[in-house]
């Protein structure tokens, strides 16, 4: 079976078991964004917590977030967890967005995939997966995004041997996969799934719902 074949199967199994996972919950491209700097280092239950309050306090939007006090800031945000150093990272992003673009996403949304990647990861606290979701879920881009769910799914089920890295572990699902920023949306969701409930760091193979493909529970990673 080729790698293409088992990442099909893989997902076609996910999809059968979870069903379509309506990923990322936000409803503004504003929103989305701000959830991407957030979710760092945490669980999507605080993010909304956080998300929740700046949205309590008529704040999520640029300009308003932009004016803010940065102790203000990290305090609505404080749910999400380390929210001093994410209140900063936010900071940063905004400067970028009024500095280049006048606050303008629409601009934003103008640049091309590679362009856009390269800006964002030259801000300060935006690292790969970061700008991964950003570029996927606000901007529609047919860009994988790959994280510690992914690595361990595609370990145990042979797709990949560590080492490897971010951009490894990513090109083995666009290289193998069609170009589609819904279908990298939903497998990136899916994984998500599969990872909290059952391909934890200690496996729960018997029920999985991935537990007839052939699959290890180790977790080799390097």
């Amino acid at each position: 079976m080729t790698t293409t074949e088992k990442l099909t199967q893989l997902y076609d199994t996910l999809f059968a078991h979870f069903g379509p996972q309506h990923w990322w919950p936000g409803q503004t491209r504003f929103e989305i964004i701000i959830g991407a700097i957030l979710t760092q280092n945490t669980n999507w239950s605080n993010v909304q917590k956080a998300i929740t309050q700046l949205k309590a306090s008529n704040v999520l939007a640029p300009a308003r977030l932009r004016d803010m006090e940065p102790d203000r800031l990290a305090q609505l945000i404080r749910p999400a967890g380390y929210f001093r150093v994410k209140a900063k990272r936010i900071g940063h992003y905004l400067d970028w967005l009024f500095a280049r673009f006048a606050g303008d996403l629409d601009r934003v949304a103008k640049l091309n995939t590679y362009s856009l990647r390269e800006e964002l990861l030259s801000i300060s606290g935006i690292g790969p997966e970061t700008a991964d979701s950003m570029l996927l879920y606000a901007f529609n881009r047919p860009i994988f995004v790959v994280d510690t769910y992914t690595a361990r799914v595609a370990v145990r089920h042979g797709l990949i041997e560590p080492p490897f890295d971010y951009h490894q572990l990513q090109d083995l699902f666009e290289s193998n996969l069609p170009q589609d920023a819904k279908l990298y949306n939903e497998y990136h969701a899916l994984i998500v799934a599969i990872g909290k409930e059952f391909c934890k760091p200690t496996a729960r193979c018997e029920p999985c719902p991935l537990n007839a493909l052939p699959h290890t529970a180790e977790l080799p990673l390097a």
